[in-house]
C-alpha cells in the first residue's frame, strides 16, 4: 500500500495519537496534512510542551494531557508510542471499545516499499544494525536507516524505491504488537532486561520473536549460536538460518578461529582490522557479515571495519592527538555500562567518570577501575561515590589508579589530556546519568567532542 492511500483511510476516521515524543511528531505532522482529526495524548503538562508540539497544536492537534492522559479517550485508531506498553488497561479499555491499536512502526511496515533488514536483540543492535548500513552504502546501496536508532521513517516512505534498502533497529516494545516481519530478521543476543517494564522474561523473548514470526519461506533468520535463547528460535523460522557464533567453528555460517572471522569457511577479515575495540565489537561484525550476504562483497565489509569508529556516545572514538585517544562513551548511564565500556580494552585506561545520583551501588564499579584503570578523574554528582567504590575495593593499591577530583566537567576533559601520554586512551565513561550538568546523554557526548576538538 502506498503512503497516501494509507492516510486517505484514515480521512474520515477519529485519530488518537499516544505519545508525543520524537517518533510520532512526523506522523502527526503527516496526519494533520491530510486533514484528519487527530488528538495527541501525552503525560506532559501543556506548559511544559516542547515547541515542535505547540507548533503542531497551532496546525489542528488537539491536545489530551497530564497523569491521566490515557483516560476518558475515544477513537477509531490510536498509535501506540514504543514505550507504551499495548496490554496497558487502558489500551484494553480502548480495543474493547473498537478502537484498532497500531503503531507508527506498523504503519511503515505496511507502506515501505523496499525490503527490510531488521535487528533486535538485548545488547549490540544499534552497532549492529549501523555496521549493516554502512557496509551497504559502501556497496552501493540507497540505505535509510531508522527505527527505535531514533530516526523515523514513515514520513520518508514516499522517497523510497523498490530497490533501495531499509535498515531497522527494533525494541521488544516495538515488537511487542507488531503484525508484521522484515525480509530479514536478526537477533544478536538475549538476556533479562526490561523487566522493569515487561511482567516477565517470557513475555520479553515473545516480544523479540515477532521480528521473525511472520517471515515466509524465502526469508532469513540471522541467529546468534553462542546464545541459549536466540539458538532455541531456529526451530520456528520460517524462512532459511543464518548462524553466527565466535565459540564454535562453523562450515556455513559467520564464525571466528583465532584472529581470523570467516564467512561460509571463507576467511572475511581479521580481528585486528576492526576499528572499534572490544570482543562484543567482534559479534557485532559477525551478526552484519550475515545480514549483508550477497548484498556487498568482502572488501564492502573489510572497508568499514578499518574506517568505522563507532556509534555516537557509544565507545565512539572521537580523535587521536599526539598518540593519544579519545573515546566518547557518554551513553553509559549505568555501572553496568561504564564496566562494558572499560572491558572493551585490553590496556589500562584515563577513566572520565561521574553523573547525575540515580542511588544505584558502585562497589562494582569500584573493582573494575583498580583494575582497568590506571587514572580516574572524578566530575559530577557522582564522582565522590565512585571515588570511595574505588578507595575500598580490594584490588586496589595506593595509587593504582591515581584519582583525582575535578568539579568543572571541561576543565576534567582538559585534565585527562594532559596528563595522557602517547600510547594512553581517555574515554569518557559517567557510570551515571546526565542529567547533574547537561539535558542528555547527547548533549554531554556532544560537550565532550567539541572540547576534545578544541585540544
Amino acid at each position: 500500500m502506498e503512503l497516501k492511500e494509507y492516510f486517505q483511510r484514515l480521512k474520515e476516521k477519529k485519530v488518537l495519537v499516544l505519545g508525543l515524543g520524537v517518533s510520532n511528531l512526523p506522523l502527526v505532522e503527516l496526519l494533520l496534512q491530510y486533514g484528519i482529526d487527530v488528538t495527541g495524548c501525552d503525560r506532559t503538562p501543556y506548559e511544559k510542551l516542547e515547541q515542535p508540539v505547540l507548533d503542531l497544536e497551532r496546525k489542528g492537534l488537539k491536545l489530551h494531557l497530564g497523569e491521566d492522559y490515557l483516560d476518558g479517550i475515544s477513537g477509531d485508531v490510536a498509535f501506540r508510542t514504543p514505550g507504551l506498553h499495548p496490554l496497558k488497561p487502558q489500551l484494553e479499555a480502548l480495543r474493547r471499545a473498537g478502537t484498532k491499536i497500531t503503531s507508527e512502526m506498523e504503519a511503515f511496515f505496511e507502506v515501505c516499499p523496499c525490503k527490510i533488514i531488521a535487528v533486535t536483540g538485548s545488547d549490540g543492535k544499534t552497532t549492529t544494525t549501523t555496521l549493516i548500513s554502512e557496509i551497504l552504502r559502501h556497496a552501493g546501496h540507497k540505505v535509510w536507516l531508522g527505527g527505535n536508532i531514533g530516526t523515523p521513517l514513515l514520513n520518508r516512505a514516499d522517497e523510497m524505491q523498490p530497490e533501495d534498502r531499509v535498515v531497522l533497529e527494533l525494541s521488544s516494545f516495538q515488537l511487542m504488537d507488531l503484525g508484521y516481519s522484515s525480509q530479514i530478521a536478526l537477533v544478536t543476543n538475549l538476556a533479562p532486561n526490561h523487566l522493569d517494564v515487561h511482567k516477565d522474561m517470557q513475555e520479553y523473548i515473545d516480544a523479540k520473536k515477532n521480528i521473525f514470526l511472520r517471515q515466509k519461506k524465502e526469508d532469513v533468520l540471522i541467529l546468534n549460536r553462542d546464545n541459549a535463547i536466540t539458538a532455541s528460535f531456529a526451530p520456528e523460522g520460517k524462512g532459511s538460518i543464518r548462524w553466527f557464533s565466535r565459540q564454535e567453528k562453523l562450515s556455513e555460517g559467520v564464525c571466528l578461529v583465532g584472529d581470523t572471522i570467516y564467512e561460509d569457511g571463507i576467511p572475511v577479515m581479521q580481528r585486528q582490522d576492526i576499528l572499534l575495540p572490544g570482543i562484543h565489537n567482534v559479534e557485532n561484525y559477525m551478526a552484519a557479515i550475515a545480514a549483508v550476504k550477497g548484498l556487498a562483497t568482502h572488501e564492502d565489509i573489510r572497508h568499514v571495519a578499518r574506517n568505522f569508529g563507532g556509534v555516537e556516545h557509544r565507545i565512539e572514538l572521537v580523535r587521536r592527538k599526539d598518540g593519544v585517544s579519545f573515546y566518547n562513551d557518554s551513553i553509559a548511564s549505568s555501572p553496568s555500562r561504564t564496566i562494558a565500556g572499560l572491558r572493551s580494552f585490553s590496556k589500562k585506561l584515563i577513566l572520565i567518570a561521574g553523573g547525575y545520583d540515580k542511588h544505584v551501588p558502585f562497589d562494582e564499579l569500584g573493582e573494575e577501575i583498580a583494575q582497568r584503570v590506571k587514572l580516574l578523574i572524578c566530575t559530577g554528582d557522582t564522582g565522590p561515590k565512585i571515588k570511595a567504590a574505588v578507595l575500598k575495593a580490594p584490588s586496589y593499591r595506593e595509587g593504582c589508579p591515581r584519582i583525582l577530583d575535578v568539579e568543572d566537567f571541561y576543565e576534567a576533559v582538559r585534565t585527562a589530556a594532559r596528563e595522557a601520554t602517547c600510547g594512553d586512551a581517555v574515554i569518557l565513561s559517567p557510570a551515571g546519568p546526565a542529567f547533574d550538568r547537561f539535558k542528555n546523554f547527547m548533549v554531554r557526548g556532544a560537550e565532550f567532542k567539541k572540547t576534545v576538538q578544541e585540544l
